[in-house]
């Protein structure tokens, strides 16, 4: 039988017969697809949770991310080159952005939202040599788009989405986004115009020798969008300060979109105020007028923790000690958490960050780095550099009372430094920093033994543990029960949790077995808050919902600074 060409509705429609076709559920699914230009970094993320967000109360939102690199996912990048590696629940190692899409919009991603060119050639590769293309020459145009197609279609389906919201990483123009833009493209005749919206993002610079805001890059930007076949529906100016009303004018002239969907993308304080700020630009309402619904607007509660952030009645200092300092990007979902716990405390947070490195070389002593702090974080870390500057900053906030927050390698290490300070173990350490010690308090797991490839192979995403009543951390979570992501592959030895309980380092938290530690304390006599977790419950704060533990330290940092009860 001859080789019939099938399009992505129909390669989607195989699989859910049900949920497409005009008549269908995936007929009723509206699309946006969000891009960007001119220079990467203006907030396409943030944009697109914010539209996300205003949408929420109307539809059932489901993010897709897509990347150019060849990379299957970032899990094996180095964050000075990728930033975060963000982790769902699924065990899922995606961009960075997803953290922006599941805190906005209060969802759990899936792993599947976030295609990347080397998810999508590998599968094309795959699929060739399985000779499922029949002897055809594979292409760019219709292969690889097709699968795009098919991809964003099939999670439409099996997700019954109500609006899918498309971000395309990089800037137009970009080799390695192509494939995609032009599957973008494409997607309008699959979906039908009436169900498809393009919004862009692009820059305008404030030139300050002349004092004018200069249109010009956002007019060239968008007109090689349109050479790509995608005509913009709204236009969202990153600027420094509010677009004037002669700016606007330029690009709905120039870039023929109506003057009300040239949307004013300024510079603000928090990133949670960008939906507030569409919304009063009347993005909701371009929205709503496109996909014909009425539009429910309910922004109180957000908008009264944006004030918590912007005017707090209290104000905190936290350290964050760590070895990617140089670039926030690195710790964004643990910024995030803070900001949330404080919000909902009527706490400013002002953060610290202090590279560990600088205490094992002596360009500064710990006790003036760390004197003025309220509350210290040991983050999550890779390797031996900058270890024992991190255990000299837990040592001081054991010591000094200060509270104290670890996570993932933040808990290994508190539990070497207790080992080492306070149970006598002199050499304690972890395998990973020092093979040879005879006190590994932390060990490789043995199933990862046997692991040769890096990418996907850690203890990655949620895991259940078992509370110990009346602990700190049971109280903060309320349960006797926590549910946490994780994303690791060094455990603490079980050979010496009896050690570490009989010195008073509780053991608050394990797996269901008992093998497994998943939070660690100290008594509330003996330190008002020090906490650690194997877990990354930055990973699940939101806004409006914020993370137990770094709840528990901000309020601690606020009670012990000010004498107050919170």
């Amino acid at each position: 039988m001859p080789h019939k060409k099938t399009s992505a509705k129909a390669m989607v429609s195989q699989r859910y017969p049900s949920d497409s076709g005009s008549s269908g559920k995936a007929a009723a699914t509206k699309w946006i697809v969000v891009t960007g230009g001119v220079v990467s970094g203006l907030g396409k993320g943030t944009a697109s949770a914010s539209i996300g967000k205003l949408l929420s109360r109307n539809f059932r939102i489901v993010p897709i991310k897509c990347d150019g690199y060849l990379n299957v996912d970032p899990g094996t990048m180095n964050p000075f080159e990728h930033g975060e590696v963000f982790v769902l629940e699924d065990g899922g190692e995606v961009d960075m952005d997803f953290g922006h899409y599941e805190r906005f919009l209060d969802i759990n991603c899936r792993k599947d939202w976030n295609l990347t060119t080397g998810k999508i050639f590998d599968s094309i590769v795959r699929k060739e040599r399985q000779g499922l293309f029949l002897g055809k020459t594979v292409q760019v145009i219709p292969h690889i788009t097709n699968e795009i197609k098919a991809r964003w279609l099939e999670i439409a389906a099996a997700e019954k989405a109500g609006v899918v919201l498309i971000e395309i990483g990089g800037t137009i123009g970009d080799i390695e986004n192509s494939w995609f833009i032009e599957a973008a493209r494409q997607l309008k005749k699959e979906v039908g115009p009436e169900n498809i919206l393009y919004v862009h993002l692009s820059y305008v610079p404030y030139v300050k020798s002349i004092g004018q805001q200069k249109t010009k890059p956002a007019q060239r930007d968008v007109e090689m969008l349109r050479s790509l076949g995608i005509l913009p529906d709204i236009i969202i100016g990153r600027s420094e300060e509010e677009l004037t009303k002669e700016s606007k004018q330029k690009i709905s002239l120039f870039c023929d979109v109506p003057e009300e969907a040239v949307i004013s993308g300024r510079d603000i304080e928090t990133i949670y105020e960008v939906p507030v700020m569409f919304e009063e630009q009347g993005m909701l309402s371009l929205l709503a007028s496109r996909f014909s619904f009425t539009p429910k607007k309910d922004l109180t509660e957000w908008r009264r923790l944006i004030s918590s952030i912007k005017a707090p009645k209290y104000r905190a200092k936290v350290a964050i000690c760590g070895k990617y300092t140089a670039l926030n990007d690195s710790y964004a979902s643990l910024i995030e958490a803070l900001r949330h716990a404080g919000a909902n405390l009527n706490c400013g947070v002002d953060i610290t960050f202090i590279e560990t490195t600088d205490f094992e070389e002596g360009k500064v002593t710990v006790d003036s780095a760390l004197h003025s702090m309220d509350a210290i974080i040991v983050p999550i870390g890779f390797g031996a550099r900058g270890v024992e500057g991190k255990i000299a900053a837990i040592k001081y906030a054991r010591e000094k009372r200060v509270p104290f927050l670890g996570l993932c390698f933040g808990l290994q290490l508190a539990v070497v430094e207790f080992a080492r300070n306070v149970c006598g173990l002199r050499d304690a350490n972890s395998t990973e920093v020092n093979p040879k010690t005879s006190n590994p308090l932390v060990m490789i797991l043995p199933e990862q033994k046997k692991v040769k490839e890096l990418g996907g192979t850690m203890r990655l995403g949620a895991e259940t543990a078992q509370l110990k009543k009346g602990t700190v951390v049971a109280n903060l979570y309320k349960s006797s029960v926590a549910v946490e992501r994780h994303r690791h592959r060094y455990e603490v030895n079980p050979k010496y949790h009896s050690i570490l309980e009989r010195h008073g380092m509780l053991i608050s938290g394990s797996s269901r077995n008992g093998r497994l530690v998943e939070f660690i304390e100290l008594q509330q006599s003996a330190h008002p808050y020090f906490t650690a977790t194997q877990a990354h419950p930055e990973y699940k704060s939101r806004l409006e919902k914020p993370s137990p533990l770094f709840y528990g330290l901000i309020r601690a940092a606020v009670e012990r600074k000010y004498r107050v009860k919170v």
